[in-house]
C-alpha cells in the first residue's frame, strides 16, 4: 500500500454517449474547446477533453464515450466541468447547442464560486463549476 497521497480525488471521468459526433459538438461548442478523437480503438469510441499537465502540476481529465455497455441513462455519477470563470457564457450556449440547463446558476455556500447543472445532447446531467 502506498503512503504517498493522491493528488487528485477524481482521475477520470466519462461522459457516456448515443452519438459521439452530436456529444462532441455540443461540449466543444458550449465550452468553447477542442476534443481530441482517439481512435485506437473501433469499438470504443472516445473524445478527450484538452488538459494542461506539468511535473509541477498534475492534472486531470476524462472523455465523451461512445460503448455498447456503456449507453446513456441520464442518471449516474455527477461530474462537474471547469468553466474557468465562464460559467455564465457557458450556460447561454446551452440551449443553441442543443442541451437544457436543469438547475441556474447557484453559488457554492461558503463562497466557492458557482455552479449549475445541464441536461446535455445524449440525455446526461452535467454539473458546470466555476470559481
Amino acid at each position: 500500500m502506498s503512503t504517498v497521497p493522491n493528488p487528485s480525488t477524481l482521475n477520470w471521468f466519462e461522459i457516456p454517449t448515443a452519438d459521439l459526433d452530436r456529444a462532441s459538438a455540443f461540449y466543444q461548442t458550449i465550452l468553447g474547446i477542442t476534443l481530441r478523437r482517439d481512435t485506437t480503438d473501433p469499438k470504443d469510441l472516445m473524445c478527450v477533453f484538452p488538459v494542461e499537465r506539468t511535473p509541477e502540476r498534475p492534472a486531470m481529465t476524462g472523455a465523451l464515450v461512445q460503448r455498447a455497455f456503456q449507453p446513456p441513462a441520464g442518471q449516474g455519477t455527477l461530474v462537474y466541468l471547469n468553466c474557468n470563470g465562464r460559467l455564465e457564457e457557458v450556460l447561454d450556449r446551452v440551449p443553441a447547442a442543443g442541451g437544457s440547463v436543469t438547475h441556474p446558476l447557484t453559488p457554492v455556500p461558503g463562497g466557492f464560486g458557482h455552479f449549475a447543472c445541464i441536461l446535455d445532447t445524449e440525455g446526461n446531467t452535467v454539473g458546470l463549476h466555476s470559481a
